[in-house]
């Protein structure tokens, strides 16, 4: 698998800088300088790292204890409410991720590479959709 491929479920393999590589791959629209110590990738969540993270650490807690139901044997619409829960408390740091790479990458990206960057963000959009939508 090579970096930017797709997993069978719609997760997308990391982009590494290589070795002897100057920018990050793929090319637009995060052709940034390694010189330059800039890297917008990632960085749009700042604001939101901490809500992000608390979130994250309570859907750890919720995904910990449907595990822990399972081994008490409780009733299958309990646990299947539970999971119900995870998937739209997931679904909301999803959200809050996308608004953040609207806001900070997509708006503040290189106007000479504003096509690559709409493209990528629409395919981003295309599988969030998909997997919150089953």
């Amino acid at each position: 698998m090579n970096p930017g491929d797709d997993f069978a479920d719609g997760v997308v393999a990391p982009t590494t800088l290589l070795p002897g590589d100057r920018t990050m791959n793929p090319s637009p629209p995060f052709t940034q300088s390694v010189d330059a110590g800039v890297d917008l990738r990632g960085h749009s969540y700042d604001a939101d790292k901490g809500k992000i993270l608390a979130r994250l650490k309570r859907i750890e807690g919720q995904v910990r204890g449907i595990s822990r139901m399972i081994d008490e044997d409780k009733y299958c619409i309990d646990i299947l409410t539970q999971i119900s829960a995870v998937m739209a408390s997931t679904r909301s740091v999803g959200m809050l991720v996308l608004e953040d790479h609207i806001r900070g990458c997509v708006m503040n990206a290189d106007p000479d590479q504003r096509e690559s960057t709409l493209d990528e963000l629409n395919l981003a959009i295309e599988r969030f959709v998909r997997s919150v939508g089953n």
